[in-house]
């Protein structure tokens, strides 16, 4: 059987299995190094941004609820008006069931603008709980973020220490 130049002897071919399980066995040594550190890295990037959509989602809420108080406002406004006005036509009526009517009248906005009271006490309660929560989802997300710089520190740390021998 005549030998080829590309064929390997077996001895050649354990030579180079034992110095790739070499390479392979630094490389894991590299990874162990490292750790759960580029994965804790990306749950807390994961956290953060959440955090921050959260924030985000606390923010449109208040502005919606804000929305709401000044329609609420405008229609107590329009009614207290509508008051004014069935109140002055009172006083130029010209029999029982027109003034019963503006009675009814008068009565029927003051129930409005009890209700749109109510709406606005409503929202500005609702306003001040997601404001307590925003403080709570900053507070996370400031301890949050000073663990990840914490954390892509120690991971640089490590990767500028094991770089040379990754790269060898």
């Amino acid at each position: 059987m005549a030998k080829r130049d590309h064929e390997l002897t077996v001895e050649e071919r354990l030579k180079a299995l034992y110095h790739l399980q070499k390479i392979l066995s630094e490389v894991d040594r590299i990874k162990i190094l490292r750790g759960e550190l580029p994965l804790e890295v990306d749950d807390l990037d994961a956290a953060i941004e959440g955090l921050q959509t959260r924030i985000n989602n606390y923010n449109d809420e208040i502005a919606g609820l804000q929305q709401t108080i000044a329609d609420q406002q405008a229609a107590r406004d329009q009614a207290e008006a509508r008051i004014e006005k069935y109140t002055r036509d009172q006083d130029n009526v010209r029999n029982n069931r027109e003034y019963d009517h503006l009675t009814k009248e008068i009565e029927y906005e003051t129930l409005n603008i009890e209700l749109a009271e109510k709406r606005m006490n409503e929202c500005a309660r609702k306003i001040e709980a997601i404001k307590g929560e925003i403080a709570k989802a900053q507070e996370v997300l400031e301890d949050n973020q000073h663990v990840l710089a914490e954390k892509k520190s120690e991971l640089s740390e490590i990767v500028s220490e094991t770089k040379q021998d990754e790269e060898k």
